[in-house]
This record gives C-alpha cells, sequence and structure tokens, in this order.
C-alpha cells in the first residue's frame, strides 16, 4: 500500500503530530514500508499455527505470595477524614 503526502499530513493531523515539511517523504516512505509489511504478513498462510502469548514457551517466574507488611488498618482510618464500621466514608461524586 502505497501512501500519499496529503495521507500521511491527514494522519498527522489526526494524530496531533508536527511534522515538519522536509520530512513528509521520509514518513511517507516508512509508512508505506510498514503497510507492505502488514500486508504481506496477513496473507501468509497460518493455518495449524496454534495461537500464543508469547513465542518462547517459558513459565513466569512468581516469587511466593507471603505477607511482608505489618497491619496498620488502624493508623490509617485514625488519620481519615470519615470512617464507620472499619470502612472509609468518601463524598458521592456522581449522582
Amino acid at each position: 500500500m502505497s501512501l500519499t503526502a496529503s495521507d500521511v499530513k491527514k494522519i498527522a493531523h489526526l494524530a496531533r503530530l508536527g511534522i515538519e515539511e522536509q520530512q513528509i517523504d521520509s514518513y511517507t516512505n516508512d509508512l508505506s514500508s510498514i503497510l507492505d509489511l502488514m500486508t504481506q504478513m496477513g496473507q501468509q498462510d497460518t493455518t495449524g499455527v496454534i495461537p500464543m502469548a508469547h513465542p518462547l514457551d517459558q513459565m513466569q517466574r512468581l516469587r511466593d505470595d507471603v505477607v511482608t507488611e505489618t497491619d496498620q488498618r488502624d493508623h490509617f482510618q485514625g488519620i481519615a477524614p470519615q470512617t464507620e464500621a472499619g470502612l472509609y466514608l468518601v463524598p458521592k461524586v456522581i449522582d
């Protein structure tokens, strides 16, 4: 897909990007190349390819879920403007 200079100007306007006039040709070539690559990738046969979240077959290393902080609920509720029955009271913001 080949973009024109006016296409790039319109895209820049919609994205609220400021592009200098002398850079438009460079952006036009770069964006056209990217769109051509996307077209080529879309034409590839992916039959039988299983969708994956990550290209490597690895598991995320997780740390043990242990409590590392002390309970400071009473302290934080003591400095809160309003609390009731262990809950923080906040003003209504949506009618």
